[in-house]
């Protein structure tokens, strides 16, 4: 990992924090994929909502999100939702901030979810990706990470693929 990436938990007092953060990065991984007046107009309202709402799951206990700093200034989160019936754990969101990638930000993201999950019990460890999102599919599978499955997605009014990953952790 790298000495300068810190991760420590998000509290509620974060949301506003991992809802802007979330909205950059969409803005910029999915200029083209998703239309321009959702990214540039509706983004940040919609994931501000998003955000609200998905804390409780945290404050519930049924997932956790943690905030990389870089140098003390947050460049980026992921949320990790406790593992399933069949010891899978969710990565619901992993997000780098435009400016802030090649770091190592993701790097030692996707480390803590393994060390969380195995932690808990969990088997492995998966996530969805837009199947236009060329470099964060790079991402994964330069890391070890395999495609499971091809599965129809809708967002922002947008027909398209999402393809579901998945990282054994024995």
């Amino acid at each position: 990992m790298n000495a300068n990436i810190r991760l420590r938990t998000a509290t509620a007092e974060d949301t506003a924090l991992i809802a802007s953060m979330h909205a950059s990065s969409w803005a910029s991984a999915y200029r083209g994929i998703l239309p321009d007046e959702y990214l540039d107009r509706d983004l940040s309202a919609e994931r501000a909502e998003h955000w609200i709402a998905r804390m409780k799951d945290v404050a519930a206990g049924a997932a956790t999100v943690f905030i990389a700093e870089h140098e003390g200034e947050p460049v980026g989160f992921i949320c990790l939702v406790e593992p399933d019936a069949a010891g899978s754990v969710l990565v619901d969101n992993l997000h780098a901030l435009p400016g802030h990638r090649g770091l190592g930000t993701g790097t030692a993201m996707l480390e803590e979810a393994a060390r969380w999950a195995r932690a808990r019990g969990a088997r492995e460890l998966y996530l969805s990706v837009l199947e236009e999102n060329a470099a964060a599919i790079g991402f994964y599978e330069s890391r070890g990470w395999q495609l499971a499955a091809r599965e129809a997605d809708h967002m922002a009014g947008v027909a398209l693929f999402s393809l579901r990953y998945v990282y054994p952790l024995d």
